[in-house]
């Protein structure tokens, strides 16, 4: 196969042969509830086009919305047909129309959106992940603060925006590349700014205004085993979203009481709420950093729960590095040739131990040994958010302690696989 060919694959528009409609029942005794969807199309160049492709060329894929029906078992309701977000885009713009996974990075940035509407927030996700997310006083700090965090993996990503789009903001986007930005609105003259990333698929979802709306809203979600089975379960919906739902460390070992010596203080919650919201789009085993309501390190998907605090921590100090150098250089910090500006940069991020001094450490699960907390800890962390419920939690409070550290407990896993 030639060059030529291996380009081509990645330009490929797939025919799906999926039906125009699905419909999906549960049954119980003779009672039936049936959801019904309808594919999904937009009209490109005059001619109506579903997804791309899938995950990968080659795999057909399609875009159901839930059109009717309403599903109620036990105490919980399904979200109801019409209230839409990422199934329901308008495409202003689409160069290449969008593939599977540029739909599935945009949900997912709702997904944690949804938790976080007081303030202007840019999530940015990267292969089901967020990369970096931000919250600021405006819209374009936010943007920024969120691809500073990690501006390496932010190239090709999904950018999703719970304000409308200003002018300043679009042009610090179009100053890299992105693969999706969604938003509720576009002011006056952004989509002219959006018009030179031919290729930049932007996408308008109005109902991200009403995110709050979401917050606590499930759906029912399907995984397909090899052999064509089904698991079923209700989407997972964070509990823990202010301090008042936050329990203060404290357990019982061997009849001996242990509970954190100092309780939070007011900017910590902030960063420890903010990081448990993020959490709830991260892919499991998960540990996070976060300050001032910004990513400093993402570690995600890893099998445990020391080795992610550690991806976490190394990833912060490696993309300071980078920020510095691009700061004070313009230049990554991979393509810094100049051994003294790489010396400078290495030294200041040393000296500022990653940015993750004064941190507070997110994890998806509880620690089941010290060691995963020692890692931010020993780096300066200040405070720690975690479910809680480990055998070994009183070592966890230890821990904190010994580092005049505080730690709250959600009472409530946030896996994601």
């Amino acid at each position: 196969m030639s060059k030529t060919d291996l380009k081509a694959a990645y330009k490929t528009i797939m025919d799906d042969h999926f039906p125009e409609s699905m419909e999906v029942s549960f049954v119980d005794g003779g009672m039936r509830q049936t959801l019904v969807y309808e594919k999904a199309s937009w009209l490109i160049d005059g001619v109506e086009k579903g997804l791309r492709y899938g995950e990968n060329p080659g795999q057909e894929a399609a875009l159901y919305r839930l059109l009717n029906g309403n599903l109620t078992l036990g105490e919980t309701t399904c979200i109801q047909p019409g209230n839409r977000l990422a199934s329901d885009v308008e495409l202003l713009q689409s160069g290449k129309h969008p593939g599977k996974t540029n739909i599935t990075d945009a949900d997912n940035a709702l997904n944690i959106l949804r938790y976080l509407t007081e303030t202007p927030c840019a999530v940015i996700v990267k292969h089901n992940n967020p990369c970096g997310a931000a919250r600021a006083d405006s819209l374009v700090d936010a943007y920024d603060k969120a691809n500073m965090a990690d501006r390496v993996a932010a190239f090709g990503g999904a950018i999703a925006l719970n304000r409308e789009v200003d002018r300043e903001t679009a042009e610090l986007i179009v100053q890299n590349y992105a693969e999706v930005v969604v938003a509720p609105e576009f002011a006056d003259g952004v989509m002219d700014v959006f018009a030179t990333k031919k290729n930049l698929r932007v996408m308008q979802i109005r109902n991200i205004e009403k995110l709050a709306a979401f917050a606590g809203e499930r759906v029912v979600d399907f995984k397909s085993l090899i052999d064509g089975g089904i698991i079923v379960q209700w989407s997972f919906v964070p509990e823990a979203r202010t301090p008042a739902d936050l329990l203060v460390a404290e357990t019982t070992y061997k009849e001996k009481s242990y509970r954190v010596s100092r309780e939070p203080t007011p900017q910590e919650y902030d960063d420890m709420i903010f990081g448990w919201l993020v959490e709830a789009g991260i892919t499991s085993n998960s540990v996070i950093y976060v300050k001032d309501g910004v990513t400093v390190g993402i570690g995600t998907g890893e099998q445990d729960r020391v080795g992610v605090a550690q991806i976490a921590r190394d990833k912060a100090y490696r993309k300071l590095a980078d920020r510095i150098s691009w700061e004070a250089h313009k230049t990554p910090y991979n393509g810094l040739a100049d051994a003294d500006a790489r010396r400078e940069v290495d030294a200041e991020t040393e000296k500022q131990k990653g940015g993750l001094p004064g941190c507070a450490m997110v994890s998806d699960a509880f620690f089941p040994f010290r060691d995963g907390v020692d890692v931010g800890l020993d780096e300066g962390v200040r405070a720690v958010i975690q479910p809680g419920g480990s055998m070994r939690d009183f070592e966890v409070i230890e821990a904190c302690n010994e580092h005049d550290a505080t730690m709250v407990f959600t009472g409530q896993r946030s896996f994601k696989h």
